[in-house]
């Protein structure tokens, strides 16, 4: 064991450790969720301290020897090195003051080893004085959150376009498909499979589009605002320096917000980009209901698609098969859902120059968007690419519905196929054989207007208008 000071007193830190005292303190402060800090968090706040560390060597307002040994720790760590140092719980009080620390004393303490000292001996760095110049937790902590975001946002984008393609290659292959369209769950009037998949398709390019939207509010930040965006104890040199390397260093058309307080102060464009998450969530939960519903079966439900078989589904009942890959995507749904309102109750909580409750927002945005990577990559391989249509089950339904009635109404009038649906249900015959039965149109015209690739498409209704201004001329 060391002995490390602060202004609290002193504790013994593991001679070993990286990290030192403030980051044991937080260890024994906070143990929450027992959920390390995200890998992404931790690249971002190296990649932070680095742009700052060069930012205030070129100012001159650190030590090139010290800054160059700060830098050289950070590559290490970026270079995957020491990750096990970043310890504290992701939900701590202190407004990621912890977090901060912990970076700053994992760096220290290797920076202090690469000019040959021993960890501990913040004489020769100091977590605060050196690698924090220039910075706060208040401005740190927030551009570390924006970064992680905006790189585990990668994989969520291409993600959702892969789905987005797979979507519209089912609806190519069951572009010849024709099914009973519902709503309210009862018996709607035709509609082709191929028109359902292309609306997924659409659905999920739409929440793409507004993810990705939503994403470039993030990409303002306030580095260089320090405590409360005043920007205290920096130089406007630093903070454009500092955000340039950024930059650079991070590969991400990062912006200095115009107004440092108020960047420091308001998180709206955090909560927008929630949001848009959490309609990603609603979307894909309805899309999964569908399948789940159109799956049901085999003998007993509506068996209009086949999933692909994944795992038996009972312990107690052989044979049975049940759709847990939307199962899955479902319960994943919930908890976006659930984590977009503990966002939004976070934004709401801050007071006067800062919020204290990024923590927990930064905790369920990184969530939200591994787990909704994760729902849409299984989603994609473990279901829709294997889907599989049930051609004549579907045909069978759509012959025996009621619902094909409603083409007729042009021709026949609402009152007289109100009577036709009634009879059917009453006699179980079909709508087809008892128009034909009582004379109110010719079985070729039947044929035509109840034809299913005419009942899925416009034009029934106009074609009718036309063939009845031409009998009148």
């Amino acid at each position: 064991m060391r002995i490390e000071k602060d202004l609290l007193g002193e504790k013994s830190i593991p001679k070993d450790a990286y990290y030192g005292i403030q980051t044991m303190r937080a260890i024994e402060n906070f143990p929450i969720t027992g959920y390390k800090p995200d890998y992404d968090l931790i690249v971002a706040f190296i990649m932070i301290k680095k742009a700052c560390a060069l930012a205030n060597i070129k100012t001159g307002l650190l030590d090139e020897k010290i800054g160059n040994a700060i830098i050289k720790a950070a590559d290490e760590v970026l270079g995957g090195k020491f990750l096990d140092q970043f310890v504290v719980d992701v939900i701590q009080g202190g407004a990621g003051t912890s977090m901060n620390m912990n970076v700053n004393e994992v760096l220290a303490n290797r920076a202090i080893e690469l000019l040959d000292d021993k960890k501990g001996n913040y004489q020769i760095v100091s977590p605060n004085t050196h690698v924090n110049m220039s910075q706060s937790t208040n401005d740190t902590y927030p551009v570390a959150m924006r970064i992680a975001i905006i790189n585990k946002n990668i994989r969520l984008i291409n993600e959702l376009k892969s789905l987005e393609i797979s979507f519209l290659k089912k609806a190519h292959e069951f572009d010849d498909v024709v099914k009973m369209g519902r709503s309210h769950l009862q018996d709607a009037v035709p509609i082709r499979l191929d028109q359902e998949f292309e609306a997924y398709t659409d659905a999920i390019k739409r929440s793409t589009e507004r993810i990705i939207r939503e994403e470039k509010g993030i990409h303002i930040i306030n580095l260089g605002a320090t405590a409360v965006g005043t920007g205290l104890n920096t130089t406007l040199d630093y903070i454009e320096l500092a955000t340039e390397n950024l930059r650079e260093i991070t590969g991400i058309p990062l912006e200095r917000a115009k107004h440092l307080v108020d960047a420091t102060q308001n998180l709206d464009a955090l909560a927008s980009f929630s949001s848009s998450l959490k309609n990603l969530a609603l979307t894909l939960s309805k899309i999964c209901n569908d399948l789940r519903l159109m799956s049901s079966g085999p003998r007993c439900g509506l068996n209009e698609i086949n999933l692909p078989p994944m795992q038996p589904g009972s312990s107690i009942m052989p044979g049975k098969v049940n759709p847990v890959i939307p199962e899955v995507v479902n319960q994943v749904c919930f908890q976006v859902i659930g984590n977009d309102t503990t966002v939004a109750l976070a934004i709401e909580a801050g007071q006067f120059e800062l919020n204290v409750m990024e923590p927990v927002m930064c905790f369920n945005l990184l969530q939200s968007i591994e787990i909704l990577s994760n729902a849409v990559k299984v989603l994609r391989e473990r279901c829709i690419e294997g889907i599989k249509a049930n051609k004549e089950r579907c045909k069978e339904m759509v012959e025996n519905s009621i619902g094909i009635v409603t083409a007729l109404l042009p021709y026949i009038g609402y009152e007289k196929a109100t009577e036709i649906a009634k009879e059917t249900l009453a006699s179980g015959r079909s709508v087809p054989e008892i128009v034909e039965e009582k004379g109110l149109l010719s079985k070729e015209k039947i044929e035509h207007i109840l034809s299913p690739r005419v009942m899925t498409e416009p034009g029934i209704f106009t074609e009718f208008i036309k063939n009845s201004v031409l009998k009148k001329k």
